[in-house]
């Protein structure tokens, strides 16, 4: 290789190499040869990836994490930021600024909310008629009223709560950053998990779940939507006992060798990773995603004996399940973006209330009674909130509003029975305690014992990060 370099002058290089197969083979040659660069402070043999579980950075209060996402932005004026000034000019022209998502379409009519609050808890956080289950866990949420991306478009935003940069296509999920980081605790199943939709994809499909470009065992694992959640895992009859042990011992020997022959390839690392977990799953994957030994009373609790609430109730409660048996990250999805409400928000706001509520509440619920719950964190929340006027006179709704809006987090040690932030007096923006999607970023990578200036990936030249060195907080406030 050195005698190679040595007989040509770089200009000469240059011209042979350029826009030919030449950088092909000096990329092999170099390879081969042990001379390709590596990441500035990680020696080669310690570019390992796995799902082993790993220490944080300091003592953390999670272990893991169920993210129910409320694709659509729900309307936190009729259901979770009370705005009596709201009701109060109902009907009368908004006088804010007017930096609406369809400026042709949200008028500038207040809408005050149509549902009452009331109090509820020993800590009187002020909820909607339309959350009756999620009122009875009041005292073991920590409602977050002032959220804000900053922008109003759903994508744009779903980017930014989920992966760190608004509006960029390509990067790793929280999900995945938190399994790279941690690792699992099950050696038998996915360290992050996905449950998706019978109706179908979420908006902005797959890439909600996305690894980017992390190694591909930390992109989320989708289960079906409908039974058989995970297709194949009976073995074949023909297979079964001591000829699929040795197929697998053969093939394990296999890939030890190309893993020897190719060492730190990535790609070959997460397949062969991938394959070996996909053996195991056969058993522990089947057991975990059978809720038939469940009580009727848990059942019932999920709101499973329900028409509005069974599908989703199970989901919940097969979610309970998983990180029961050490799946660090589990993610609910739902089709399309439901809460969505352009128009007719009189019926379609109940009407995913009804499906919703209930088993989110049971959630936090059955993980308190088992003891999960101190150290598994709930998060129920969308990407964007409503705005405070009327859509539509003749078919009511609400428009995007990425200004201000509501989530609430449960248990991982977050503070119960708190009320963080305040959106202004009609709840258009986020004007006490602003907590951006990166503040919320860095607080939950707080709450597993990561630091987000310190959770690096080496890609594209440079160390990646999930709050990507922008402006981040941990919220220390709203911290048991």
């Amino acid at each position: 290789m050195k005698n190679f370099l040595a007989q040509h002058t770089r200009r000469q290089f240059l011209a042979r190499n350029a826009m030919g197969l030449g950088g092909v083979a000096l990329a092999w040659l170099l390879n081969h040869e042990k001379l390709l660069a590596t990441p500035p402070d990680i020696p080669r043999d310690q570019r390992q990836f796995d799902l082993k579980p790993k220490q944080p950075h300091f003592a953390s209060k999670s272990k893991a994490m169920i993210s129910l996402f409320m694709h659509g932005g729900p309307s936190h004026m009729d259901l979770t930021d009370p705005k009596p000034e709201l009701q109060r000019f109902d009907g009368m022209d908004y006088r804010g600024s007017v930096d609406y998502s369809f400026a042709n379409e949200a008028s500038r009519k207040l809408l005050g909310s149509p549902w009452k609050f009331k109090k509820h808890g020993q800590c009187g956080m002020e909820l909607s008629e339309l959350l009756p289950h999620t009122a009875k866990i009041a005292d073991d949420l920590c409602l977050i009223r002032s959220m804000h991306s900053g922008h109003n478009g759903h994508e744009v935003s779903i980017r930014y709560i989920n992966a760190g940069i608004p509006g960029v296509l390509g990067r790793p999920s929280l999900g995945a950053w938190l399994t790279y980081g941690l690792g699992s605790e099950s050696s038998n199943l996915p360290a992050y998990m996905v449950l998706s939709d019978p109706g179908g994809y979420p908006v902005d499909t797959i890439h909600n779940w996305s690894n980017g470009w992390l190694p591909s065992l930390y992109q989320g694992t989708v289960l079906r939507a409908r039974e058989p959640r995970i297709l194949n895992l009976d073995t074949p009859s023909s297979l079964r006992g001591e000829p699929q042990r040795n197929f697998l011992n053969f093939l394990g020997a296999i890939n030890a060798d190309q893993a020897k022959a190719f060492p730190n390839e990535d790609a070959l690392e997460s397949r062969i990773a991938s394959f070996e977990l996909a053996a195991r799953m056969q058993t522990a994957a089947k057991e975990a995603l059978d809720i038939s030994g469940e009580s009727e009373a848990t059942k019932k609790l999920y709101g499973i004996d329900k028409k509005d609430s069974k599908e989703y109730g199970t989901r919940c409660l097969i979610a309970r399940r998983l990180v029961e048996r050490g799946v660090r990250f589990v993610q609910l999805f739902l089709a399309g973006q439901p809460w969505d409400n352009h128009e007719n928000i009189h019926s379609t706001l109940p009407a995913i209330c009804r499906r919703t509520d209930q088993p989110a509440a049971a959630l936090v619920t059955d993980l308190k009674q088992r003891g999960l719950l101190d150290t598994t964190v709930v998060h129920w929340g969308g990407e964007i909130g409503r705005l405070p006027v009327v859509q539509s006179r003749s078919k009511p709704g609400r428009d995007h509003n990425g200004q201000g809006f509501s989530t609430w987090l449960a248990g991982g040690g977050f503070k119960p029975g708190t009320v963080y932030g305040e959106t202004d007096e009609v709840g258009h923006h986020a004007a006490v305690d602003k907590v951006t999607a990166n503040d919320y970023q860095a607080t939950l990578l707080h709450q597993f014992g990561l630091d987000h200036k310190v959770l690096i990936y080496h890609h594209g030249g440079r160390a990646q990060k999930l709050t990507n060195d922008r402006p981040a907080r941990v919220v220390k406030e709203i911290l048991a």
